[in-house]
Order: C-alpha cells, then structure tokens, then sequence
C-alpha cells in the first residue's frame, strides 16, 4: 500500500534522504530511443541545470547525484536551521523565484504599502513558503514539473514524463549516507555504460573529481554545464576535518578514492575485494568492506525504506508511528553497532 510522504520522512530522525525519480514506463526518454531513432541526451542536462537553480533557492543541500537515461538519483540534506533563520522577506524573494504569488505579495515585495489585512496575508504565505523551502516533495515537484513541462513542449504532446511518485529512503546515519552517495555515483559503472567513476557523465564524483583537477579547461567546462553546487566534503588537513560533523568530515580524497576502488571492484571479472589502500575509511567509519561491496551490488525492484544501524532503524520506525521496518538484517550488517 502506498503511504503518504509525510508518514515516510521523519526531520527529527534524520535530515538526509536519497531520492529516485524515474521516466514513465522507463523509458529511455533522457537518453537514445533505439525505437523512434532520436537523441534526447541534451535532456539530462536540462535535469543538471535545474538542479543547480533549485540548491539555489531551498534549504536542501545536494550530496550526491546521478542522471540516467530513464531515471536520476539524489542524495538531499534538508537544512531546517538554515530556514528557521531566513527573514520572511528572503523566504518571499526565494519562492517567486519559482512561482508568481499572491497579488499582496507582489505589492509587498515592489516596496508599496499594504493594508493590515494584506500585511497579515503575506505574513502567512511567507510561513506557508518557509515549510515548503525545507520539504523535499516540493524539491522533487518542482524539478520534476519543469522538466515535463520542457520535454513535452518538445515533443508537441502533453501526458506524464516521470512516475506519480518519486521514491524515498531515509539515511540514518553517517555510514548510511556514505554508502547511498558511492551507489549513486556508481550507477553508470554498475550499468556497464562508463569504465570509470570520473567517466561517468551527470554523475557527482564526476564533478566533484572535476572540482580537485581545477584547470582552466574544466572549469570552463562546468561553467558551460551549469553543474550545481555540491555539500562539501573536506579537502584540507586533520585539524578542518575535526571542526566538522557527520558525512561533512569524511575526506573529499577519501570518498574519491572509495568510489574508484569500489568501481573498480565491481567490474564481473573481479571478486570484488576492497584492496588495502582504500581501508582506512572503512575502519574510521566502522564499515564492513564485505557489507559494503554487497550493498554496491544492483538492487531487487524493493527499495529499503531506510537505511542505518539498527537502533537508528527501530527509532525511525517509531517516529512514524511502525513497529518494524523490512531490511533490518542487512542493514544492521552495512550499519553494525558501534
């Protein structure tokens, strides 16, 4: 039975959440259409750089994305506090960015004056905006909404181009989100469409290891491809990873260097062992390497609703008010104990 988003996201567990979008009937209609013989490649751009517009203006940070030819994956942080603290007239200036607004909102924000019952309207529109800027139903609606809109105007036609619903998955912990951005970025690996992680097109680890290459040629190229802005990971030394929390203090080398190895390890010829060089993220973060590598592997069509250790899993499952969530085993396997 499908549940309402508000009974599958839970704030006060967990910020975090991995997200997948898919075309309707899953068909190719970002990539090739062997069957109509026409090119819709440029469409996975348009994805990307509606992307980049809306980190922009939300309270949502992106930690991860991949964009394939049927469906794209993210991996989102709500920030609440960094809402909380936005004035009201920032929150107004941020949402008609997006949409038009009430005639009282419009006048308020062209500086004219307003009457007391319309002060009150825009008072309460700009609350009502301030939830939706941290609401990732209303990031994935609104990335969604302008991308069918642009292919169907293409196409000449009208109808749906992505799935009703996009699915959720609550990451619960750090060890969590770090193995949810590798399988993301793994996508065009696992697939068998890129030999590597830095090769894989509309990828994170992509842009990310574009980012650390910071040549004239590269940044030239990101500016062209209007590529969001990313959550950083820390670049510097010891005492800058020791100032931050969470996902935020695992090493952008690091988490570069886990994804090509595990990439790497993927591959059908290989046994899929995690060589020695890339361990010591792994005993940092309390990973097993043998959970890991299974967790890389393609997915059934069930997608576990959450992912974390396993008294993380029993609270989550509380705050929405259930007794169980299915895939507790293999998660407290990914997520042991500490």
């Amino acid at each position: 039975m499908t549940r309402a988003r508000r009974e599958q996201v839970s704030l006060g567990e967990t910020p975090y959440y991995h997200c997948i979008s898919r075309c309707v009937r899953r068909a190719f209609l970002c990539g090739y259409d062997r069957y109509a013989d026409r090119d819709y490649e440029h469409r996975r751009g348009w994805i990307r750089a509606k992307m980049a517009e809306l980190v922009e203006i939300f309270a949502i940070d992106l930690y991860a994305y991949a964009i394939m030819s049927n469906h794209y994956h993210v991996v989102l942080r709500v920030d609440a506090a960094e809402a909380t603290e936005w004035t009201d007239d920032e929150v107004l200036r941020r949402w008609t960015r997006l949409f038009k607004g009430p005639e009282p909102v419009r006048v308020y924000l062209a500086g004219e004056a307003l009457s007391g019952a319309e002060s009150d309207e825009v008072a309460r529109v700009a609350a009502l905006w301030r939830e939706r800027l941290m609401d990732i139903s209303w990031f994935m609606r609104c990335l969604n909404e302008a991308i069918a809109k642009e292919a169907n105007r293409e196409d000449g036609c009208k109808g749906r181009f992505f799935e009703g619903r996009f699915k959720s998955q609550a990451l619960l912990d750090e060890r969590a989100v770090l193995a949810c951005m590798a399988y993301v970025d793994l996508n065009p690996v696992r697939a068998g469409i890129a030999e590597t992680p830095e090769d894989s097109d509309y990828t994170s680890v992509q842009q990310r290891s574009r980012e650390v290459a910071e040549t004239p040629e590269v940044r030239e190229q990101m500016e062209s491809e209007a590529s969001p802005s990313l959550a950083p990971l820390v670049t510097g030394d010891s005492a800058d990873q020791a100032e931050l929390d969470g996902i935020g203090a695992v090493r952008l080398m690091d988490y570069l260097e886990l994804v090509d190895q595990t990439g790497r390890s993927l591959r059908e010829d290989k046994r899929g062992a995690i060589p020695a060089s890339a361990q010591p993220v792994f005993q940092r973060l309390g990973i097993d390497p043998d959970a890991w590598m299974h967790h890389m592997r393609p997915k059934p069509n069930h997608q576990l609703q959450a992912l974390g250790g396993a008294e993380a899993m029993r609270r989550y499952a509380a705050a929405l008010g259930r007794r169980w969530l299915w895939g507790l085993r293999s998660c407290s396997r990914l997520c042991p104990a500490a």
